[in-house]
């Protein structure tokens, strides 16, 4: 049997699947259904923007099994004018923005709701009008400093303590190597949390929780290729080892976790919460000068080169800036989700190579009672710092 024709046989049930699914939607017995039964109509307020003073626009996402039309806008309880984009009928998995020229108050709270043609409505909300910042040079490089201050510097804080790493007892290497152990399952349950928590907001057509499952899962393969990867190419460098692509590993694991914090300020600023985004700032701050010890301690007693540390911090801090622009300007349910998820995985994927570092280089492994104080300082540290992180 010739390629062609076997590949063929291996087509035909999808081919038949498709054209069975086609049959079933063009010419099934949905009609009695449709005449008896009301569409199902869901309509997600994603984001609420006011670009200028009386000015307001309101991205909606259809996420339900029918299309849906959008009839009237109502803001604080008085219906207004709108205009939509690209129209009033919304396809299923389409998104929509109303402008409306609308009095908002300076630091007030406003109520929206949507109301279809079938006479369903669909609320959100805007806790404190404020200006929404718009992708300038200004706040770009205000978005840039604050992804600056939270993740970049505290990390290469923490990368100054390798010459501290350096003279000290091989038992106490193992200690550092079982806190950072601590503090990144620490980070990885958290990231998980909040993925999940926030998959209440990505609209049920996109499936928030087969986007975690997808962000975790994609994360710990991708890194099991990359380690595997690393383990085969030849060495290029004297003192390179297995244990620098761990720091790397470790580095990447924090930088997707970054990503989310610089989300969550990115997003806070947008809308107005000040207080909340200046506390999120000092707490992520403090709270992430710790992971600089966590990538440094892997290579403990290596000596790589000056220019690996500064791919390694950058590595884990510069994803916060990003993560800034996209919480401060086009902030997304749904990849908010995504990249907690996907942090979160990476962080479990290098929480196994390192357990795998230190069973290696420790006789007594996890069994060795300061390698067990370790772990739990870790999570203790990380418990303490997270304290100041206001939610």
């Amino acid at each position: 049997m010739t390629r062609a024709k076997l590949w063929l046989i291996g087509l035909l049930p999808l081919v038949l699947l498709a054209a069975l699914t086609v049959t079933f939607l063009r010419f099934g017995p949905l009609g009695v259904f449709r005449a008896a039964f009301p569409p199902v109509e869901e309509l997600t307020v994603q984001r609420i923007r006011l670009p200028g003073p009386g000015q307001m626009e309101i991205y909606v996402v259809n996420g339900g099994p029918e299309p849906v039309t959008v009839a009237q806008l109502i803001i604080d309880e008085a219906y207004w004018s709108f205009e939509i984009e690209p129209g009033p009928k919304i396809p299923r998995l389409r998104g929509a923005t109303l402008r409306t020229a609308y009095p908002w108050v300076e630091g007030e709270p406003h109520e929206i709701t949507i109301l279809t043609s079938t006479g369903l409505t669909f609320s959100g909300g805007v806790e404190v009008a404020t200006q929404s910042p718009a992708p300038n040079p200004r706040y770009l490089a205000t978005f840039t400093l604050l992804g600056i201050y939270v993740g970049v510097i505290p990390v290469f804080l923490g990368v100054l303590w390798f010459p501290f790493l350096r003279r000290i007892e091989r038992k106490w290497i193992h200690f550092f190597l079982s806190l950072t152990v601590g503090l990144l399952v620490f980070l990885g349950v958290d990231a998980l949390d909040e993925a999940l928590e926030l998959r209440e907001q990505v609209p049920a057509a996109f499936q928030g929780t087969g986007l975690v499952v997808l962000g975790v899962m994609g994360a710990v393969f991708g890194l099991v290729g990359v380690s595997r990867w690393l383990r085969s190419r030849p060495s290029r460098e004297p003192g390179a080892s297995d244990n620098l692509g761990v720091a790397y590993m470790v580095a990447l694991g924090i930088g997707l976790h970054n990503l989310g914090e610089g989300l969550a300020i990115g997003s806070a600023y947008s809308v107005g919460a000040i207080s909340l985004g200046a506390f999120l700032v000092i707490g992520f701050a403090i709270h992430n000068t710790t992971e600089g010890l966590g990538i440094v301690a892997p290579v403990a007693r290596e000596n790589p080169a000056i220019w690996h540390f500064v791919a390694l911090g950058a590595l884990a801090g510069t994803p916060t800036i990003a993560g800034a622009w996209i919480g401060g300007f086009t902030y997304q349910p749904a990849l908010a989700v995504f990249f907690l998820a996907l942090g979160a995985g990476a962080i479990f994927q290098v929480v196994w190579e390192l357990g795998r570092l230190i069973r290696r280089e420790s006789e007594a492994g996890w069994a060795a009672p300061l390698n067990a104080v370790g772990l739990v300082a870790g999570l203790v540290i990380m418990y303490t710092t997270a304290l100041l992180v206001v939610a």
